[in-house]
């Protein structure tokens, strides 16, 4: 039986908090939404979209060991042992940096940052060094001012690896989370256009997400994708932070790039030289954006010490994250219907990517590519421009049919040949109709999308319907 988390007077140490009505009960994990809360947990009544504070009770009927909340807090007659602080995300924070500081010294800490691509990557880390030894990363995709801190707090002692994401809408806001985290690998899978709205330029961008190597551990590796255009400016973040860098990609002068790439509708064949030997691997997950990635996971492994080629292996078996190009067959009369999921979020970049996969689609088993796309959101003021530098990947892609929904994907509906069009509306539910209503036998479809279009709905609204009608054809 493994241990418990936390034992409960540690984390009032921890927090720099005050205990009341303890009982001595252990932590066996941490909750900040009462929906998931496990017995034994510990309940973060944190101040976000929703004061936490008012569920404090609740949280104890759900066999909640134990409640981090403020001060000022007023306890109901049902609660439970309390640990009393100013303000509950710095005590939330103050545990994850004490969780960081009880790793043993053999214990390698690995981040991952970038404008597309963090939770794939972070969960290939997560895969390969769960193989090798005991390995704790972010649920989902826990990468913010909350997220990040909780997910330390999460951290057993016992870790041998830990793995995690961190992602930031405006400048300044990785830094401090990279110093919490303190890795020893910290990653940049890509520089894109995202979140414009709130940067001036990508250049800006790029400097943002630099900072992630700020937190870098004396003697730390710097892994940085050297096919980007803004390799130098994160080449300057690195050098600035005393890092050793490692870079990866295509490019001839990568550290990490591929000497064996074969691509394929059902995942990628790899070769590559490193630490002075040749591995060759496989990825389960099609796309050359993910092959990409998978490098510099191949290269972060090795910075972290890790056993590469065993800890490769596992990419062969295993599926995207959900929403991140997952796929799902759905048998009709008269044939079958493909639904590629790419609906986690979009921005250019990762919409030409996902574009790229469903143009590997083999025309012997799907008669048409169908691509259903969602507005791409933060963009900036040039998010019309944004939206129609898409059409070519689409030509490029073989797509028979377009699908889309949102202001501005209302330019780049309007610039496709009339034969490509297929439907538009304005949200995204609107295409449910228009979309039962063209499917056909043979049909594979890829939807994509800012989380704002709510692409994700109308995935799982075709995945429910597609069964139980009789589609056309």
């Amino acid at each position: 039986m493994s241990p418990p988390l936390w034992a409960f007077d540690d984390l009032v140490r921890a927090a720099d908090g005050r205990a009341e009505r303890a009982n001595g009960a252990p932590v066996t994990g941490l909750s900040i939404d009462t929906r998931t809360l496990a017995p034994g947990d510990l309940f973060v009544a944190l101040k976000d979209q929703r004061d936490g504070h008012a569920f404090v009770t609740q949280a104890f009927r759900a066999g909640a060991a134990a409640a981090l909340v403020a001060e000022g807090y007023e306890a109901a007659p049902d609660d439970g042992p309390l640990i009393r602080v100013r303000d509950t995300l710095r005590g939330l924070e103050d545990i994850g940096r004490a969780a960081r500081a009880r790793l043993s010294p053999e214990a390698r800490v690995i981040a991952v940052t970038g404008s597309a691509g963090k939770t794939g990557t972070k969960e290939m880390l997560r895969a390969g060094l769960s193989r090798l030894a005991p390995t704790h990363a972010a649920d989902k995709s826990f990468n913010n001012h909350w997220g990040v801190p909780l997910t330390l707090a999460r951290m057993p002692a016992g870790t041998r690896f830990g793995v995690f994401e961190i992602g930031m809408n405006h400048a300044g806001e990785i830094t401090p989370l990279t110093k919490m985290v303190r890795p020893h690998v910290a990653i940049v899978t890509t520089v894109e256009p995202v979140h414009l709205a709130q940067f001036p330029s990508v250049t800006a961008i790029a400097d943002a997400k630099g900072e992630i190597f700020a937190g870098l551990e004396p003697g730390g590796a710097a892994v940085i994708n050297r096919d980007n255009p803004h390799f130098a400016t994160l080449l300057r973040h690195a050098e600035a932070a005393g890092a050793r860098v490692i870079t990866f990609g295509q490019d001839a002068r990568a550290d990490v790039r591929p000497k064996v790439l074969e691509l394929t509708s059902e995942g990628t064949s790899i070769g590559i030289e490193i630490g002075g030997r040749e591995i060759h691997y496989r990825v389960a997950s099609p796309g050359i954006h993910i092959a990409m990635n998978s490098l510099a996971v191949a290269a972060a492994l090795d910075a972290a010490g890790a056993d590469v080629e065993q800890a490769l292996d596992v990419l062969s078996s295993l599926p995207p994250p959900p929403g991140r190009g997952s796929r799902s067959e759905h048998e009709v009369a008269g044939g079958r219907v493909l639904i590629i999921d790419e609906t986690y979020n979009a921005n250019p970049a990762s919409m030409r990517a996902a574009l790229a996969v469903l143009g590997t689609v083999p025309r012997s088993a799907y008669r048409r590519r169908i691509a259903v796309l969602g507005d791409m959101l933060e963009l900036g003021p040039d998010e019309k421009s944004h939206h129609l530098s898409i059409k070519d990947a689409i030509d490029a892609a073989g797509t028979d049919l377009v699908f889309a929904c949102g202001p501005n994907m209302a330019h780049l509906f309007a610039a496709l040949r009339p034969t490509m069009q297929g439907a538009w509306a304005e949200r995204s539910d609107g295409l449910v109709g228009p979309l039962l209503a063209a499917l056909a036998p043979g049909d594979a479809l890829m939807l994509k999308g800012s989380n704002g279009s709510r692409m994700g709905p109308l995935a799982e609204a075709l995945r429910q319907e597609i069964g139980s009608r009789s589609l056309s054809g």
